[in-house]
């Protein structure tokens, strides 16, 4: 029966209100500095930006929109910001917001005080399937993966997770969106390289909305926007501006790695981090003031044996504390690294390193954990892993739950019940609570990990091998209507009239 049930694909809705993605409360999170220590490194992000500032692309809007907020725009794109105006901008800014799914009917709530979980993001290869061997991405690729996250219950939206690489242009990331829209009914992120792509997406999300002003109200998805640590290019502006007056809620952020392109030191590296974040929240504000456009910079650091990222130790206390930081300024916190792994393949590093990153998600408590399945450090992306990543992010959200205490938990009535010669095996009250905050895994079960298994010699690979073809028979979700569709079609095809026109 148990075995039954953990086989059947759940494609039930995330629940309104998000109450089951709740890790407030109970449990705490992790603050590893004082709140003290904390106010040092946010008061020197602003003075980094007021003192030495940033990069931005000259010739765009974003120039005259800061100069307005009260920066000091040079010629030469550097900027700097008067920590006034960064306050202020951290000040008006939208600290929490709803993104809804495909059908306005169910939304999460974007803030400090819940967690959702995302494939991605952007891989540029997956395994062959025949070889295991590494190939480009494809869009079927991007369709597989986005109808298998539809189906898995601790998958909340759905994020770019493969880039389409022989298409990776302005007409292929709209592709991209389209083919998630597709293939899942829940929420959206989103992730462009350029404006134009953004403007195309937004009139396709309120053809699936029902108008502008409903998409406004109601947003489909978040986009992401992936500047250069204290640099942004002129697309970069252009679609934090774009986004935010269409009422589009915003992710701004890169990976600022410590010892390349941010100092090697984890304080250092994170008012990097800080920094960049804050400047792309004075941007968002200037251009519509009120609006949610969150900084989401995450440090990494060299490895200095090899020169690559990695330092496993260092990223996590980095991810903890910039995580705390932001708590303390009530902002919320995304991209959380749980769920990514260097490995080059789905083998036993690979689930070390995933179960070791998700582990840390429960002390740190971002708003949304989007790198579930990335591996090979977010070259390659894994259906295996996305699975694993799934069962962990059911175990965290009911170690969320915590413990209640009253007099039923307790359980003193209990004891003096049954005595010091009594057993409480039997007892009503043991049935009543045994099964209260059990985690259902699918991979691993109460005798950890082969109880629940009629081939109890299997691998955890094979296991989830086996899950994994289930699901990828399993029936699509439901298309998207007919009428909207046509909708989409029509917008593509005015896209490309105008390209035409253009060229």
């Amino acid at each position: 029966m148990r075995r039954a049930a953990m086989r059947k694909l759940d494609r039930s809705p995330v629940v309104p209100g998000g109450a089951r993605a709740v890790h407030a409360g109970p449990t705490r999170p992790y603050s590893p500095l004082s709140v003290a220590d904390g106010d040092r490194i946010i008061d020197a992000a602003f003075q980094l930006l007021e003192e030495i500032g940033l990069r931005v692309e000259p010739g765009t809007e974003a120039d005259r929109l800061l100069a307005e907020a009260g920066c000091l725009v040079q010629d030469n794109g550097v900027v700097r910001m008067p920590r006034e105006v960064v306050r202020k901008a951290l000040a008006t800014c939208a600290k929490s917001v709803k993104l809804w799914n495909r059908d306005g009917t169910v939304a999460l709530d974007i803030d400090d005080r819940h967690t959702w979980f995302m494939p991605g993001m952007t891989c540029i290869k997956v395994p062959d399937p025949e070889t295991g061997e590494p190939r480009n991405s494809t869009r079927d690729d991007l369709a597989l993966i986005t109808r298998i996250a539809d189906g898995l219950p601790n998958i909340d939206a759905v994020c770019v997770a493969v880039k389409d690489v022989p298409n990776s242009t302005p007409a292929g990331e709209i592709g991209e969106f389209v083919t998630m829209a597709e293939n899942t009914t829940k929420p959206l992120e989103y992730l462009s390289e350029h404006a134009d792509s953004l403007d195309v997406v937004i009139d396709i999300a309120a053809a699936i909305r029902g108008g502008h002003d409903r998409l406004r109200e109601k947003p489909y998805f978040l986009h992401i926007i992936t500047p250069l640590p204290l640099f942004y290019a002129a697309e970069h502006c252009n679609q934090v501006i774009r986004a935010v007056r269409a009422g589009i809620p915003v992710s701004v952020g890169t990976l600022a790695i410590g010892g390349a392109s941010a100092p090697i030191t984890t304080v250092g590296c994170i008012v990097h981090c800080l920094a960049t974040d804050f400047a792309g929240m004075v941007l968002g504000q200037a251009a519509a003031e009120g609006s949610f456009c969150i900084g989401s910079t995450n440090p990494y650091f060299m490895e200095p044996s090899t020169g690559g990222i990695g330092n496993m130790p260092q990223t996590m206390i980095g991810e903890q504390i910039i995580c705390q930081l932001r708590r303390q300024l009530g902002l919320p916190s995304f991209t959380g690294l749980g769920g990514d792994s260097s490995s080059a393949r789905f083998d036993q590093d690979a689930v070390f390193e995933i179960a070791t990153m998700m582990g840390q998600i429960f002390h740190t408590r971002p708003a949304t954990c989007d790198y579930l399945g990335s591996i090979d450090q977010g070259i390659t992306y894994s259906l295996h892993a996305l699975l694993l990543c799934d069962d962990y992010a059911g175990m965290l959200r009911t170690m969320w739950q915590g413990a209640e205490v009253n007099d039923e938990t307790l359980a003193l009535d209990v004891l003096r019940e049954v005595g010091l010669f009594g057993t409480v095996l039997g007892h009503e009250h043991t049935a009543r609570h045994c099964r209260s905050q059990t985690w259902d895994s699918r991979y691993f079960a109460g005798n950890l990990p082969l109880s629940n298994n009629d081939k109890p010699d299997q691998t955890i690979l094979e296991r989830i091998d086996d899950d994994l073809r289930r699901r990828m028979a399993a029936p699509p979700p439901p298309a998207l209507d007919p009428a909207v569709r046509q909708q989409i079609e029509r917008i593509l095809r005015d896209r490309d009239a105008w390209i035409g026109t253009a060229a």
